[in-house]
């Protein structure tokens, strides 16, 4: 595929995206490790919203927010009366992972806008309703629940159970959208937003390095892998490290690590994914055995059968361990999305839209608010190359070349799409 240049596209949707990227960039970064910290319902979340209210109100968008804290940008056919339906909806999310990387999200929500700002350049007028999209807490950093926003719509969460999920701080969800000044108390199923959207498609960075190795610059997802998040609870008993002897002591931080190696030899056996990146040590101490280890194992597998049969043999080798080490295991699945293949007719039409690129499809173990909105919705991934290959760090990246040919892209499936 050629190398996208600043003439493939109008100069005037180049110094947009810069300009975009330019005031996005700053919001939640570390000075110390350039990457981010872009936390829900924080003070940080509450600059992007702004950024995403401003950015959208320069272009004349209709902005609202929904029940569920997801932020909307419409734009409307001209004598457009009432509630819109059956939208072209695209955008990402805005929140990152800890100290994650610039592009993860983010560069979804500034690509739909460019390419609103495309179409509009070309004095394309919608003929159906359009709309930018950032949904809340997708990453799940603050609350352990991945793709919060989407969910909740969705009705795939209880609205109980999320406004009861706990922060580190023991600060509820609840809490924190009470103090960021949103009402929690209508969270849940949104049939009145869901009736809104016909079709949504997301862009995103390649978290992973297909497309380097087939040297394209944009591809299509045709799904993505199952996947969940289970905390192990592994409990012991506290005592002195430089007194107990090694035969007295019930120590589940031995446990904890021997459970970690199983997850490893369990994911190299099954072809598939499995990491504990997560972990809470009490008291923390350090000349003291700990009493409790929770940590929270992330498995991702090609298929259901598969994810299950996995996190079963690393939860049964979890429990021989902590027989042997003396100590409890209390094991919980937080969160579980099942295998996503997104829907046929959209990717028909994504691939007839990049019909003179050379566009490949691939899968994906990375989750998405398009995954969650798939059981729902006809939804389609587009995926930008990534030359790094990395993702939730600092170094994950995209060249502005291949970002712009995402947008002329996402620009394309749009008008596309209003040409029904």
């Amino acid at each position: 595929m050629s190398e996208a240049t600043d003439a493939d596209l109008p100069s005037a949707i180049g110094a947009m995206f810069d300009s975009m990227w330019a005031t996005l960039a700053p919001i939640g970064r570390s000075p110390s490790s350039g990457g981010y910290r872009r936390f829900a319902w924080t003070s940080v979340d509450a600059e992007l919203r702004e950024w995403f209210v401003a950015v959208a109100t320069d272009r004349g968008l209709d902005v609202q927010s929904d029940r569920n804290g997801n932020v909307w940008a419409w734009w409307l056919p001209p004598g457009h009366h009432g509630e819109p339906a059956g939208a072209f909806v695209t955008g990402s999310h805005l929140d990152s992972v800890p100290e994650g990387g610039a592009f993860d999200g983010p560069l979804g929500v500034v690509s739909a806008f460019c390419a609103v700002d495309l179409l509009r350049s070309k004095g394309i007028v919608p003929t159906k309703p359009v709309a930018v999209v950032a949904f809340a807490d997708e990453e799940g950093a603050r609350f352990g629940v991945a793709c919060v926003g989407s969910r909740l719509v969705t009705g795939v969460l209880d609205p109980d159970r999320a406004r009861g999920l706990m922060d580190v701080d023991g600060i509820s969800l609840a809490e924190a959208m009470t103090r960021a000044g949103v009402d929690p108390t209508n969270l849940g199923r949104d049939d009145e937003v869901l009736r809104r959207v016909g079709t949504f498609v997301e862009l995103h960075i390649e978290q992973g390095r297909a497309l380097v190795d087939v040297d394209a610059a944009v591809g299509v997802a045709t799904g993505i892998w199952p996947h969940g998040r289970w905390r192990f609870s592994f409990t012991g008993k506290p005592d002195h490290a430089g007194t107990t002897r090694l035969v007295d002591r019930r120590d589940p931080v031995l446990t904890f690590a021997t459970v970690t190696l199983a997850a490893r030899q369990h994911a190299e056996k099954a072809a598939a994914l499995a990491t504990f990146g997560r972990v809470l040590v009490s008291p923390n101490a350090t000349n003291g055995i700990a009493s409790q280890v929770d940590a929270w194992l992330d498995a991702r597998a090609p298929a259901q059968g598969i994810l299950d049969e996995m996190v079963g043999d690393i939860t049964a080798a979890a429990t021989r361990q902590a027989r042997l080490d003396g100590a409890e295991l209390d094991v919980a699945c937080e969160s579980l999305t099942p295998l996503v293949v997104f829907d046929e007719a959209t990717r028909t039409q994504l691939r007839a839209a990049l019909a003179d690129e050379a566009v490949p499809e691939l899968p994906t173990g990375a989750g998405h608010d398009a995954g969650i909105l798939a059981a729902e919705r006809s939804t389609g991934m587009i995926f930008v190359r990534n030359p790094t290959g990395v993702s939730h760090a600092p170094d994950e990246f995209a060249e502005r070349a291949d970002c712009l040919r995402g947008v002329a892209a996402l620009a394309r499936v749009m008008a596309s799409w209003m040409e029904r």
